[in-house]
């Protein structure tokens, strides 16, 4: 028949699933990133797709050919990273091309 197991099972069985505790900021980030997306695609409302500006170099860097974004500098180091126009700016970045 059909078990019930704790997250906590699955988690650690699992690798790609992330620990219990940071489930949850997974999912924010998961959700704060395919917004992201969407406005990049022109599929999101005007005031997300507005806050994402293209990042460009003064030089020219090889591994451009990814779309990076310009991350504006927040005035407020523990709340202001916490923004949406920050957080989604930094987020997107760091993703692996």
């Amino acid at each position: 028949g059909f078990s019930l197991v704790l997250i906590d099972d699955i988690t650690l069985s699992q690798c790609w699933l992330p620990s219990t505790g940071s489930l949850f900021e997974f999912r924010i980030e998961f959700k704060i990133l395919l917004i992201t997306f969407k406005a990049l695609l022109g599929l999101a409302p005007s005031y997300i797709t507005e806050m994402l500006t293209p990042y460009e170099s003064v030089r020219s860097l090889r591994y451009l050919g990814g779309m990076l974004l310009a991350v504006p500098k927040s005035r407020l180091k523990s709340k202001g990273d916490r923004a949406f126009a920050i957080r989604a700016l930094l987020l997107w970045n760091d993703l692996p091309e």
